[in-house]
């Protein structure tokens, strides 16, 4: 579909100039030795999976990392290179598929381990071994040793490496610091306890965005940056120890339909929540929360922006549409282009988390698919 089409209502705007550098700036921070495990889960964060690992791939990134066997099967039949690790759980039943892919999957705990290891893939498919150090999501328990010694040394597992993940490495509050702390000195006991048996474990890796932004010195083999890879924070004011020059991959518009003059103490949309306390000019904007806008934004000063000029949304969001106050605005027409997410701080997706009281990462996943993407490659 050409751009014109897919601008006619609302789409979003994916810079790949930007992801490139928010790639750089991550490799400023991290050890020399380590690389980077592009984490292209659900869409990209709503960016577009193919668009963003194509481009990873030409930029030299050649690791990534998604939530399921779908999602890496995509990937290959785009002709994505490299490697790609399933962080979630595949059934033994869809194992040939792994194989048939060439992707990784990741071992959820022991009982995952065992049912592999009875079955007839288990010294073909490539595996990570995941480490709980204490999230208790999936993993094998940190102290549970004697075991991942032996499906280490058992020869019948394609063991590539193993891996961890925080659960507090965003937060600044002294027992999350000291949780985090322990977690990477769980994590590096596993990995003493295997060298010392004198075990090859293959490749470590355990920090995610925060991981790397609060913990950027650590040395393994690979980093899973997420969020940030998409310029974007994980809420409006974050805790971060490492400064880094994040710009915005993102961007969401849509246009303008109607505008039309309303009176003092008429309403506007469902609810008639909002009424009008004097003569004003409102404007209809062609997205709404079937696209993935946050509809409890609704009646929360929430910005977007016209030509250069803020205006407020008001009342409530509707499935397809919602309305701007443009009253004070200059120069508006039916047709102009309403950014409602951008690298603008008032309408920012940072700014539009903290309204809508959730994280970035909820909005941008949310982002749903009638919404066309337009690929822009500006400095």
């Amino acid at each position: 579909m050409n751009d014109d089409l897919l601008k006619d209502r609302a789409w979003i705007e994916i810079n790949l100039s930007n992801l490139e550098h928010n790639v750089r700036e991550i490799e400023r921070i991290i050890p020399d030795k380590t690389k980077i495990m592009a984490v292209v889960k659900a869409n990209a964060y709503g960016h577009g999976m193919i668009t963003v690992a194509r481009h990873l791939n030409q930029i030299g990134i050649t690791s990534f990392a998604v939530a399921t066997l779908q999602e890496g099967i995509t990937l290959r039949e785009n002709n994505i290179t490299g490697d790609i690790l399933i962080l979630g759980y595949t059934s033994i039943n869809n194992l040939e598929y792994v194989l048939k892919y060439d992707l990784i999957q990741t071992v959820v705990d022991l009982d995952y381990a065992n049912e592999l290891l009875k079955s007839s893939y288990s010294n073909k498919v490539k595996v990570y071994l995941k480490i709980n150090t204490g999230m208790n999501r999936i993993g094998i328990n940190y102290k549970d040793i004697m075991n991942i010694k032996k499906l280490y040394t058992s020869n019948k597992l394609n063991i590539l490496g193993m891996f961890s993940h925080f659960c507090v490495a965003d937060s600044s509050k002294k027992s999350d610091i000291a949780f985090s702390s322990k977690q990477i000195s769980r994590f590096d006991e596993v990995i003493q306890a295997l060298t010392s048996s004198n075990i090859e474990i293959g490749k470590v890796h355990l920090q995610s965005s925060y991981g790397i932004l609060n913990y950027s010195n650590l040395i393994y083999d690979y980093v899973r940056p997420g969020i940030i890879l998409y310029g974007v924070h994980e809420v409006k004011n974050p805790y971060c120890k490492t400064s880094i020059n994040l710009k915005p991959v993102l961007s969401l518009k849509a246009r303008i339909t109607s505008i039309k003059e309303i009176n003092k103490g008429d309403s506007v949309s469902y609810g008639r929540g909002y009424k009008a306390l004097k003569k004003e000019t409102i404007a209809t904007v062609s997205i709404g929360y079937a696209d993935g806008f946050p509809r409890n934004v609704s009646g929360k000063g929430a910005k977007v922006m016209v030509n250069g000029q803020y205006a407020y949304i008001i009342g409530r969001i509707c499935m397809d549409q919602l309305m701007i106050n443009i009253t004070d605005l200059a120069n508006i027409k039916v047709g102009d282009i309403v950014t409602l997410i951008g690298d603008d701080s008032e309408i920012s997706i940072e700014e539009l988390a903290f309204k809508s009281q959730t994280i970035t990462h909820e909005l941008l996943c949310g982002l749903n698919n009638r919404l066309g993407y337009v690929v822009i490659d500006k400095i």
